[in-house]
């Protein structure tokens, strides 16, 4: 899926290559161009009151996460006109450096999330109970052995580094250094603004790390995909799951199902985690497989396809981090 997405971006850029190299920016604003919602928000708080003299632009702005976004040719000639341009960097990206090389701008700043936060970044894992994705195994059975293996042997890097609030303050200070770069007579704001920013990150850390320490119990359990791994790496949760992160399974099997129903009981855990989202069939499942029946089915919001208009009142990274404290206080007691 992820060579299609790469091959699809490649015919894009041919069919608006052309029009990218006479295009002007209309605003004359600084450009900077974000695929998901947290960096969105990020930036917004480095610019501070500067916020009006950028053009910031969320890719992601219609519902589809990061696992499925395709970009179009819009978005194409928005990144490659950039002046900033920042990304995750992970498999789900693999279309960005045939985009990259045709890029307009030559003295764009990138930034590529997976690299900024350096060997804090980890492989996806899988755990005891996890339900293997099979099917990958069945199909194009005909594909080349060599590539096939080649394929097999490659590190995925979980790309859900937005969650951790320490990899959150690192990316703060590398999109700060980006920004600095472009637009220098403001680099004094930038630098304040994000110090600040991080200081409100460090704070909310502190809070995650005294609710663990404090907690009856240091394991979750989720009956749906997992994207919280560095949530779990910060504060030594211990966690168990139907899906790794990325996976686009939405059906689990019995066998996974019957191991978290029993793992619920063994461990007497009084929630069953969700990412968010309308349907729970699954934690529903596992709950009613228990010997109680009666645990908590909670959400915790993952952000992986969040856009502009689900952000009002108010509401932003730092609010919805907050409510996923309260949501984990719950789970861990």
């Amino acid at each position: 899926m992820k060579k299609i997405i790469s091959l699809f971006a490649s015919a894009l850029l041919m069919s608006v290559l052309f029009l990218s190299c006479n295009a002007k920016k209309s605003s004359g604003k600084l450009q900077v161009v974000t695929t998901i919602y947290p960096v969105y928000d990020w930036v917004e708080n480095i610019l501070g009151e500067k916020s009006s003299d950028v053009e910031v632009t969320l890719l992601l702005d219609n519902g589809v996460d990061l696992h499925n976004y395709q970009p179009s040719a819009d978005d194409i000639v928005k990144i490659i006109n950039s002046d900033v341009f920042i990304y995750v960097g992970g498999e789900s990206d693999e279309w960005v450096d045939d985009v990259l090389e045709n890029a307009v701008n030559k003295n764009m700043v990138v930034v590529n999330l997976l690299e900024e936060i350096g060997d804090a970044a980890k492989e996806e894992e899988f755990v005891e109970g996890m339900q293997q994705e099979d099917e990958h195994e069945h199909e194009d059975e005909d594909e080349d052995e060599h590539e096939h293996h080649h394929d097999e042997e490659e590190a995925e890097y979980d790309e859900h580094v937005w969650l951790s609030l320490r990899n959150a303050s690192v990316l703060t200070k590398s999109i700060a250094s980006a920004l600095k770069k472009v637009d220098s007579k403001n680099a004094d704001v930038y630098e304040a603004n994000s110090l600040a920013y991080i200081e409100k990150l460090s704070i909310l850390d502190k809070e995650y790390s005294a609710a663990v320490s404090s907690a009856k119990r240091k394991t979750l359990l989720f009956a749906d995909r997992f994207p919280f791994r560095y949530m779990t790496e910060d504060y030594g949760l211990k966690y168990y799951t139907a899906f790794i992160g990325c996976s686009a399974e939405t059906e689990a099997s019995f066998d996974t199902v019957i191991f978290l129903s029993k793992k619920l009981d063994e461990l007497n855990l009084p929630v069953v985690l969700t990412i968010e989202g309308k349907s729970h069939r699954i934690a529903e499942t596992v709950v009613a497989g228990s010997k109680n029946k009666n645990q908590k089915i909670l959400s915790l919001n993952s952000l992986q396809a969040s856009s502009k208009k689900d952000f009002t009142n108010g509401k932003d990274y730092l609010s919805v981090m907050y409510a996923n404290l309260d949501v984990l206080k719950e789970a861990l007691k």
